[in-house]
């Protein structure tokens, strides 16, 4: 008789195992999906800044360059058009922010450290650990520990 419940036991314990695991695996699974929705969004959200600076320093820069270029011919100095130079490289870089190549190459060389260079992203004093993070909280906290250690 004994036997027999232990037996029982042991396979509901089994079968109560194998869906923790199933739910912690599917719990882990959905932070990702959604840590990676989160990143997209931010993402985008920088991208459509970028857009929309795009106008607003576009129009700036056409009135500029109207600007400067009257000024250039009505007083004969070409040295009005020298503040056209740093616009121009400004305007190149946002363009390319918003419109451009610039975020695959990025990724690109991002991928090229994370191979080649992975010791330039090492954190200092290592990865936090949960006894480090733990230590951290309880120096802050007024509570008490959740464990008697």
């Amino acid at each position: 008789m004994g036997f027999i419940l232990s037996k029982s036991m042991d396979q509901n314990l089994r079968k109560q195992q194998e869906f923790m695991f199933h739910n912690s695996r599917l719990q882990l699974e959905r932070q990702i999906l959604m840590q990676n929705q989160m990143r997209e969004r931010q993402m985008a959200m920088q991208v459509a800044w970028s857009r929309e600076f795009v106008k607003y320093f576009g129009a700036f820069f056409c009135l500029a360059t109207v600007g400067l270029t009257a000024g250039a011919v009505k007083r004969r100095k070409p040295a009005l058009f020298t503040p056209m130079v740093p616009l121009t490289f400004i305007l190149a870089y946002q363009l390319d922010v918003a419109y451009g190549t610039l975020v695959y190459r990025v990724r690109g060389e991002a991928e090229s450290i994370m191979v080649s260079e992975s010791d330039r992203l090492d954190l200092p004093h290592g990865m936090p650990t949960f006894e480090s993070i733990e230590k951290a909280r309880r120096a802050k906290s007024h509570l008490p520990p959740l464990s008697d250690e």
